[in-house]
């Protein structure tokens, strides 16, 4: 029986205290919710939250990737096919991606169980991942978060299997972005609630229940994709359900993340979940989309990730609104970008395997690692010798460092570092630092960021972050 093998999770380590939207202080403590950073969208979220699900797991043994979001950074090119290649998968895994609705994440999570029980794939990845963007100071805008979840499905020593699915459509235009539209708009708060979130989420669960046969108090928790805290509990009453059945939908510490939430919801039940518990997750957007699943014996034995809650213990908050705005591109600028074609995109395939899935060269003769590639090996004089080496998933060291405040930056100053990471010096950008937390001989891991949007189009490449703070400081 296919199910959940293991699973991951990405929350942006950037905080909007709330009161700041409103012009007042933040203060300690206070609601507030998940941003991606300047250098962050999408993709580089699906990356983290996929790099945190396959933690010793061999990523050779993957047959297909599909990648759920309704805030990809292109419309006409494959957004999974990127993160395929940041993961150094397979090239002949199965890619797709699920978007247009804020189901296409518990659609995507559906789809691949299918796949690995046909038997299509053995090994599926599933990565959800949105960062959606309300009017600045509109209504919308305190209840947006940015996050991702990541789910590897398999019919081996699953951790959760599912056991049943339903899902209705409804049209209702509650919640809706046009096309080349960087906002999502919402029609009057209680018609979106009494007319569309409710009565759909009370009809998919209790479809589920019908064909499962079991009532509402029989699943240890729910997770409830919900518009806000109070919607949430609107449902919870409508379908009987007890305080201690409904996970945490974390309003006030994450927001609304969109096609990702039902999915990390779900990721921060597993968290804590124990053999034979049964788990329901609800998603909404045009309808409805309800899973059943039971957890197995085998969720003792799966290796710890950061998940939801180790990621949202990973904080730091903007000191002001602007600094959000800036982040976002939302500010004025006196000089705003060109129309220049930005990077080659001849360079940009040649360099693919060090710009995206952060090779190395290993010299096949001697064995030292080079970045980037040259022809000519620095150590025994071998030309051409060489093979690909990841260093994503490797821990380095931080040798160097300068503070540059002339480079833009939502907060200067940029921080460029040099690192070693297995005898191979590495140069890069040290991501969501700032000067105070910097010193020589600090551990770092890699991330996967956007370096600029040079021609219209986002350019990715890999940061340094502090190994204390992991993916998400």
């Amino acid at each position: 029986m296919s199910g959940i093998s293991a699973y991951g999770a990405y929350v942006p380590a950037t905080r909007l205290p709330l009161a700041l939207i409103s012009g007042r202080p933040a203060k300690e403590g206070g609601p507030e919710k998940a941003v991606a950073y300047y250098d962050e969208d999408s993709v580089t979220m699906a990356v983290a939250a996929a790099m945190d699900c396959l933690q010793a797991v061999d990523r050779a043994s993957i047959d297909a990737l599909y990648f759920a979001s309704t805030t990809y950074p292109l419309a006409e090119k494959q957004a999974a096919a990127i993160v395929a290649k940041a993961l150094d998968l397979r090239r002949d895994v199965a890619t797709a991606d699920f978007s247009g609705s804020l189901r296409a994440g518990t659609s995507a999570l559906e789809a691949a169980s299918h796949a690995v029980a046909a038997g299509a794939a053995q090994r599926a990845l599933v990565v959800v991942s949105d960062c959606r963007m309300g009017t600045p100071r509109g209504g919308l805008e305190s209840k947006l978060g940015d996050g991702a979840a990541a789910f590897l499905l398999s019919d081996r020593e699953p951790i959760a299997t599912f056991e049943a699915s339903h899902t209705v459509h409804n049209e209702l235009q509650d919640l809706w972005r046009s096309d080349g539209e960087s906002f999502t708009h919402t029609w009057e708060d209680r018609f979106v609630v009494q007319e569309g979130y409710t009565p759909v989420t009370v009809e998919v669960v209790q479809g589920l229940l019908e064909k499962t046969g079991r009532a509402a108090g029989e699943y240890d928790r729910v997770a409830l994709y919900a518009t806000d805290a109070r919607a949430a509990a609107g449902v919870a009453r409508a379908l009987g359900l007890s305080k201690e059945q409904l996970q945490d939908p974390l309003f006030g510490r994450l927001g609304n993340t969109g096609a990702a939430f039902a999915p990390m919801l779900l990721v921060s039940a597993l968290e804590t979940a124990r053999a034979g518990e049964r788990l329901l997750v609800a998603g909404y957007g045009d309808g409805g989309h309800a899973l059943a699943l039971q957890v197995t014996d085998h969720v003792e034995k799966l290796e710890p990730r950061l998940g939801v809650s180790g990621h949202l213990a990973r904080r730091r908050a903007l000191r002001s609104y602007d600094s959000y705005l800036r982040s976002r591109g939302l500010d004025t600028k006196e000089w705003p970008g060109g129309a220049d074609l930005g990077l080659s995109a001849t360079i940009r395939f040649r360099e693919r395997d060090s710009d995206l899935s952060f090779h190395a060269g290993r010299c096949q003769d001697c064995g030292q690692l080079h970045f980037p590639q040259p022809r000519v090996c620095i150590g025994c004089r071998a030309k051409d010798r060489w093979e690909g080496y990841r260093l994503s998933d490797k821990r380095g060291t931080l040798l160097s460092y300068t503070f540059d405040a002339f480079f833009p930056a939502p907060e200067p100053p940029t921080i460029m570092v040099m690192t070693e990471v297995e005898g191979c010096r590495v140069q890069v950008q040290l991501a969501n630092a700032r000067p105070e937390d910097v010193s020589l001989g600090a551990p770092v891991d890699f991330t996967f960021r956007k370096i600029h949007d040079a021609g219209g189009k986002p350019n990715y490449f890999w940061k340094a972050v502090l190994a204390e703070q992991g993916d998400s400081a």
